[in-house]
């Protein structure tokens, strides 16, 4: 009985796009408590995203959506630099670091010192940021050049990572949701972040509060995966033992 109601809760979310909790009840005769749980269920398993008391269709063509990075260079830009800021007191020379396509790793690299370091990116522009850092060795993924979001796709990450330890991941995302899920809006994107988050010794998520309770397409990991988020105005965790900047 279950799994058939959910099997219409999706058909019904896919043939109109966007219903609301109360809709969904309506339609499925139910109440909107038992439409929420399920929700939930159909959430973590990929299927709808949930969204401020709404179910919305999954957006199959993600890899189109999002903001271009020229826009979000502009958007929360003192919640951005605050939080690169924070960041940087995790990093120590000698480390190999790790960094997404996300503007707020673009605000950290620009205040990366040219100390000892190794680099990993996706991103086009940290990697014009790092260019004349003559003590950090900068390693890119490579791959397809995804103008839009400044990003290289379709690189073999596997094989990259097979030979390298990283000591921190440091990356953002476009939500987490209540339960502590993380969400990204594109395929390649979340699949990179995943990685990294397995493969990382330590991983700090920067992320401005308006990010706090959204959801998006793509499930990155859980908010467990993570060692630290690091937000606008607060306080961290002790970062490494072995000493900070």
């Amino acid at each position: 009985m279950k799994t058939e109601r959910h099997q219409q809760l999706v058909q019904l979310v896919e043939q109109y796009n966007n219903l609301t909790t109360q809709q969904l009840a309506q339609l499925l005769g139910v109440s909107q408590e038992t439409v929420r749980r399920d929700l939930r269920v159909l959430q973590k398993q990929g299927k709808i995203v949930r969204q401020h008391g709404r179910a919305k269709r999954i957006n199959r063509g993600a890899d189109e959506s999002g903001d271009p990075f020229t826009a979000r260079l502009k958007s929360h830009l003192n919640s951005k630099a605050d939080i690169a800021h924070r960041a940087l007191a995790w990093i120590v020379p000698g480390m190999v670091i790790a960094l997404d396509a996300s503007s707020t790793c673009w605000y950290l690299a620009r205040l990366l010192p040219d100390i000892p370091l190794t680099v990993f990116t996706n991103s086009e522009r940290i990697c014009q940021a790092l260019s004349r850092r003559e003590h950090i060795k900068l390693i890119s993924t490579g791959g397809l050049l995804q103008r839009k979001y400044a990003c290289y796709i379709n690189a073999p990450l596997a094989a990259h990572l097979k030979s390298m330890d990283i000591d921190l991941f440091l990356f953002s995302c476009e939500g987490v949701d209540s339960d502590g899920t993380l969400w990204d809006t594109r395929s390649w994107n979340a699949e990179y972040k995943t990685m990294l988050l397995k493969r990382s010794a330590q991983s700090l998520l920067l992320i401005d509060k308006s990010k706090f309770d959204r959801v998006s397409e793509v499930r990155i990991g859980e908010q467990a995966d993570v060692t630290e988020i690091i937000s606008e105005g607060e306080h961290t965790l002790t970062p490494y033992k072995c000493g900070v900047l």
